[in-house]
């Protein structure tokens, strides 16, 4: 019994010393849970703070990166991303060339608008490209592709344009490191409708800007391609064939041919020329662009205003010293005139014979 009595008063000490220490590890424990709770709530506001941060940062950017790729160059050169460093302010289709065969200098951060004009012959593209290059800043370098083998495949049409667009392109409408707009001409049959989704693709990826000089009385085209062509097996001026003359005594005897007009073919041919123009316009609808008429240039001075805004020039009084070889109605310039008139009397081309 005494023994009994003495475990039990031992263990009833011991038991409260337990029971003491669980209620102390228990309130250690909710104290804990406590702090836990705190700690996991606190990290979940971090997170969810730092979520809207990120968020919010990536919502602007997503809003300006439009504008910024749509003001910057592609691709961009060392020499642009220089430029952009030093605060030179950048306009979409634009970029900053760094040519190989000589050193742009102090000019290195003027940027060069490239451009190409889409054209057929006997539609004003040469008279056009010398009022361009009469501009102190453009050069245009003629029918570069007028050469075959310039353009025997893809691979070697793009490395001209390259070559080109870097101004390492030299001819006589070369200008100095200070090239504003460089370009060239560039014929519907001269391998551009061959290749024309590889070339479109070139032109939209570089930001390539595009003029199309289209003619709208294709008769009026019709009979001097007549004309040039009776020119180049006669060549008339002292044994030499001239597609552009620079005086009136030239331009009188070559306007003084008259050409027969062939009836049967007329208005196929007419057909045709509209088909390649429609054909152009919706294959380079996706570049920047502009239409421009021959008979605006020869009536409308503001036209060459819209193209030296248009590529981004300032403004110069453009001039050229070519002379105009037709200058009379095409009632005069056709020797079957009566004969071509009554043909397309009732047709949709009726209005060119006015």
């Amino acid at each position: 019994m005494l023994e009994l009595e003495s475990a039990h008063m031992i263990k009833q000490p011991f038991l409260a010393a337990f029971a003491d220490r669980k209620v102390f590890f228990e309130d250690l424990s909710q104290r804990w849970l406590y702090r836990k709770t705190n700690c996991v709530w606190k990290l979940v506001f971090l997170v969810f703070l730092g979520s809207c941060g990120i968020y919010m940062c990536m919502s602007g950017t997503e809003k300006q990166l439009p504008q910024y790729r749509a003001v910057l160059p592609h691709p961009m050169s060392k020499a642009g991303a220089l430029c952009l460093k030093n605060d030179v302010p950048v306009v979409k289709y634009r970029y900053y060339p760094q040519p190989l065969t000589f050193n742009r200098k102090e000019c290195k951060c003027t940027p060069v608008q490239r451009f190409v004009v889409f054209s057929m012959q006997r539609t004003g593209s040469g008279w056009f490209e010398a009022l361009l290059n009469s501009h102190p800043n453009l050069s245009s370098h003629g029918e570069i592709f007028s050469v075959e083998k310039r353009r025997e495949n893809i691979k070697r049409i793009k490395k001209n344009l390259d070559n080109l667009y870097n101004l390492d392109w030299i001819s006589s409408a070369s200008k100095n490191e200070c090239t504003a707009a460089v370009g060239f001409k560039w014929m519907f049959n001269q391998g551009l409708m061959e290749y024309k989704g590889e070339i479109a693709t070139y032109l939209k990826q570089n930001h390539v800007s595009v003029i199309f000089l289209f003619r709208r009385n294709i008769l009026g085209r019709y009979v001097s391609i007549l004309a040039n062509v009776f020119d180049r097996e006669k060549k008339q001026l002292n044994g030499t064939h001239r597609a552009h003359v620079h005086s009136k005594e030239e331009a009188d005897l070559l306007a003084a041919y008259k050409p027969i007009v062939n009836l049967t073919s007329l208005i196929p041919y007419m057909e045709r020329i509209e088909q390649i123009m429609m054909d152009a316009q919706l294959t380079f609808n996706g570049t920047r662009h502009m239409i421009l008429f021959y008979e605006d240039l020869m009536k409308r001075p503001s036209a060459l205003k819209r193209v030296q805004k248009f590529l981004h020039l300032p403004f110069e009084e453009l001039e050229s010293k070519h002379v105009k070889i037709h200058t009379l109605p095409l009632s005069e310039q056709v020797e079957n005139w009566k004969e071509v008139s009554e043909h397309l009397k009732g047709t949709k081309y009726e209005s060119f014979i006015y």
